[in-house]
């Protein structure tokens, strides 16, 4: 075993040699910038009609009064770009600075940052060359609206466009576990109305700072079809979306390789999907078009075909998968006789979470006959393991992890959708309904989530288990930051959870009380843990103190 550490070392400095030596001549050279199509931008035309309501000629964003931002933009690829930089420039300066503040919490070292930065920019200096120019063209126009207080990172539009692939690098990066997706859906005689229900949690996790500003953004596009996509500052790429003909989309990842050189990021393939697709044939025709960067599953339904499919891509294969059943479920290992028996996908579901947590919903699912969107947003909130054991909140083994950016149910037939609100899928779900919204049949500034159709909070939820929940993750912010705590109170926050007790050893540990934190540590190892890097992970705390 030392013999491999110290090879997989060798490797890893020779590498770096090599990448360094790269670097050294690319780092020098620009990302070739896009020509934008003659446009005209004129800031006097922004009216802010109050400190929530924007507009911008036929364009608007406003804030509704559950703190989602709804964003209505039309037009080519430049009047899409300037709209919403316009409309968003303080948006997309807060979600830049959220999302740097994370990164340098997960990597404290700014040598190896800086190292990172280079190391990307060499992955990614094809990435023009990946996506289509009309999405360049967007970019370039959102990068205008960007801040300067981030240039030392790159330019606005270098750092607008990396962004794009940062869903892709960050599922590529086992080790950091950013994104641990659920999805699911029934149809026909599983429906309580016979139609199409998909839901999905969104677990892509950099930071509460991050998720806070979501935007509900609405695109007509000067071609192809109107679309409604979940999003944020400055991010044109779509991670769930639905179009105007009753197509949506959502992505799961798969485990994959770190990849070395650029392909097109899965949010701009599922951009192309939402825009240009109007059933799963037309949406499997385009997926099959690009090399992705990274291993991905697109959950598709189709009010057309009245029917659900996933898309499963790796950066070499392209498959369409179906099942007979009238349920379709999804978390983040491939199911079709094609790549579930691949070496990668057989480890990603020994050593993750991924077939736990399908089994879970398959469970919950098996529970009643029929479900409706109430029902939906009930298996979405759930914090419970197999047989409903208390795996404590935050495990990554539940569906609900508490670290949803956003969950969504969509029902396609009727071009309707629920989208969460705060605090992550336990508040209201707001329901919206795409042909209100493109037809104008409502004036601007007013909310167009449907206020008799909303699925209401978890109110017990949030008042018995929420605040437990809240100090918990008071406490592991102090442990962190090496502050003393009261460790009975942290264990009484979250009980059933295994990371509590990692968390008092951590504590012990750093205080020299090896004898107290190996017995905080072997606890943990009695509860349920979802991934073997974190089993590893402890049994190296106690190994290094033995």
């Amino acid at each position: 075993m030392k013999l491999k550490k110290v090879i997989a070392l060798i490797f890893l400095l020779i590498l770096s040699f090599l990448l360094m030596t790269l670097l050294w001549g690319f780092s020098i050279s620009q990302l070739e910038e896009p020509e934008l199509a003659a446009f005209e931008i004129n800031k006097e035309e922004l009216t802010q009609w109050n400190d929530t309501t924007f507009q911008y000629q036929d364009a608007w964003l406003r804030k509704n009064r559950f703190g989602l931002w709804e964003m209505y933009i039309s037009g080519s690829p430049e009047e899409l770009g300037i709209k919403n930089g316009i409309l968003a420039q303080n948006l997309i300066k807060y979600q830049e600075y959220a999302f740097v503040k994370q990164i340098k919490k997960m990597i404290p070292s700014e040598s190896y940052l800086n190292f990172l930065k280079y190391v990307l920019s060499f992955i990614n200096y094809q990435l023009p060359e990946r996506i289509p120019n009309e999405y360049l063209r967007e970019i370039k126009a959102v990068s205008l609206f960007a801040s300067e207080d981030f240039n030392f990172i790159g330019d606005n539009y270098a750092r607008q466009l990396n962004y794009h692939a940062a869903h892709d690098i960050g599922h590529a990066m086992q080790n950091l576990h950013l994104v641990e997706c659920t999805a699911f859906g029934v149809n026909n005689g599983r429906s309580s109305d016979s139609s199409l229900l998909i839901g999905r949690n969104f677990d892509f996790y950099v930071g509460d700072e991050f998720a806070k500003n979501k935007i509900i953004l609405f695109v007509k596009p000067e071609t192809g079809y109107s679309f409604a996509s979940i999003t944020w500052g400055g991010m044109l790429g779509v991670v769930s979306g639905m179009n105007d003909q009753g197509l949506s989309i959502t992505l799961n990842s798969a485990k994959s390789e770190i990849p070395l050189f650029a392909k097109t990021p899965v949010s701009i393939i599922a951009r192309d999907i939402l825009q240009y697709a109007s059933n799963i044939e037309e949406a499997y025709e385009l997926a099959q078009k690009y090399n992705s960067f990274v291993a991905e599953s697109f959950m598709i339904s189709s009010a057309k075909d009245n029917q659900m499919a996933i898309i499963e891509k790796t950066p070499e294969q392209t498959i369409l998968y179906h099942t007979s059943e009238d349920e379709l479920i999804l978390t983040n290992h491939f199911q079709s006789e094609e790549l579930s028996n691949s070496e990668i996908n057989l480890d990603n579901i020994k050593e993750n979470v991924t077939d736990y947590r399908f089994d879970r919903v398959e469970e919950l699912l098996e529970e009643q006959n029929k479900f409706n969107e109430y029902d939906f947003a009930r298996v979405l909130r759930d914090t419970k393991g197999w047989a409903n054991e208390d795996i404590g909140l935050g495990n990554e083994g539940a569906i609900n992890q508490l670290i949803a950016h956003h969950s969504i149910i969509f029902k396609p037939e009727q071009k309707k959708f629920w989208i969460s609100t705060a605090p992550y899928q336990m508040g209201p779900y707001l329901c919206y309904q795409l042909d209100s919204i493109f037809q104008e049949k409502y004036p601007p500034f007013l909310s167009h989530d449907l206020v008799n159709h909303f699925i209401p909070a978890d109110s017990n939820f949030l008042l018995e288990v929420y605040p437990n929940f809240l100090q918990f993750k008071s406490f592991k912010d102090k442990i962190e930051q090496h502050a003393l705590v009261d460790i009975e109170k942290l264990i009484n926050s979250n009980p059933h959870y295994f990371y509590t007790y990692e968390l008092a050893g951590d504590y012990f540990q750093v205080q020299g009380n090896t004898k107290r934190a190996k017995e905080y540590y072997d606890k943990a190892l009695d509860y349920f843990i979802p991934n073997q890097h974190e089993v590893n992970r402890i049994n190296d705390k106690i190994s290094k103190m033995e």
